[in-house]
């Protein structure tokens, strides 16, 4: 009787041929996993703007890795959080800051863990902004100084790639110039191309205690109304030697990380914020969804979108989905 129809279902008949029929292929190599340092010994505290994430003192960071081996995570982020704060956030390219710390330390744990830093200055300034300030704003070329500083740091204390996330204009060709001159011509740039001033880093703020203690982020971090700005910031970066761009945050920037694939070659990382992680557990916490099938679909949006790398605090999770054959 209807011998005409075109039947697609036919694909999607028995779960082992929808998982052949998967156009989104995914591994646990291609996440990274956030990770929050503390300048002290014996913390280990669970954030309680983030369930399920800790804050680690260098001396509990085996606690981390043991996670992060036990799901087959070998991709760390590494965010720290000094004891003490001042105007210029010194602390963060000390030789003994909390970062270079926690790079010694996950050495020793597990040599072949890749580790990668993130170059900021806003958990270690007293006033919470991403740089050197003048008067009330932010001086970019001083910043530039600073953040070439804390990433000729990281490496020198073991990091194997370095993520500045300041958005000062020119932050890329300044780390690059002084990696280079350094000894340092492998660590790679995984360049914040594309960040915004983003309502949905709240939690991260509370666990990273980098709250802008006057004013906001506007002035650098990325209007949300512009695509076309977005683009052209990681042209900027690509000219500068970026060896990988990311979008941040990622799940209301999917038409971004999508553009980015279409217009570089680069490899093109995401970042999935803390609070779209925690509105996910909060609404899990509420009965209100399935956690583990919003996980998984969530993040196979992402990739779907064209992200090649994916930060995420449900990497441990996502990597065990992945070993069962529920995604990628």
């Amino acid at each position: 009787m209807f011998n005409n129809i075109i039947r697609p279902r036919r694909l999607r008949t028995s779960l082992g041929l929808r998982k052949m029929m998967r156009e989104t292929r995914i591994s646990p190599e291609s996440l990274i996993w956030p990770i929050f340092i503390v300048e002290g010994e014996n913390i280990y505290q669970e954030i309680p703007s983030l369930p399920g994430q800790y804050h680690y003192s260098p001396d509990q960071l085996y606690r981390a890795v043991e996670r992060a081996q036990a799901h087959g995570i070998s991709r760390l982020i590494l965010f720290g959080l000094p004891k003490e704060k001042d105007e210029i956030g010194s602390g963060a390219w000390a030789e003994d800051g909390v970062v270079q710390q926690g790079l010694h330390q996950i050495r020793k744990l597990a040599p072949d863990m890749y580790l990668i830093t993130d170059v900021c200055m806003c958990e270690y300034t007293s006033h919470g902004h991403c740089g050197i300030l003048c008067g009330q704003e932010v001086d970019n070329d001083q910043t530039l100084l600073r953040l070439a500083e804390i990433a000729v740091s990281h490496a020198r204390a073991g990091a194997d790639m370095v993520a500045p996330s300041d958005m000062m204009d020119g932050r890329v060709a300044a780390i690059r110039k002084a990696l280079d001159d350094n000894g340092f011509q492998n660590v790679p740039i995984m360049s914040y191309a594309a960040k915004f001033a983003s309502s949905f880093y709240g939690p991260f703020r509370d666990a990273a205690g980098s709250a802008p203690a006057f004013g906001d982020r506007r002035s650098y971090q990325m209007d949300w109304h512009n695509s076309r700005e977005a683009m052209r910031e990681c042209a900027l970066d690509v000219q500068e030697g970026a060896d990988i761009l990311m979008i941040k945050p990622a799940l209301s920037y999917l038409d971004l990380i999508c553009q980015c694939r279409q217009r570089f070659d680069l490899p093109v990382a995401a970042y999935a914020v803390s609070g779209e992680y925690a509105m996910v557990k909060a609404a899990a916490a509420q009965g209100l969804i399935d956690e583990y099938g919003v996980m998984c679909e969530s993040a196979v949006s992402i990739f779907r979108a064209g992200a090649d790398i994916l930060i995420t605090y449900y990497a441990p999770e996502l990597a065990d989905a992945i070993r069962k054959g529920d995604i990628g």
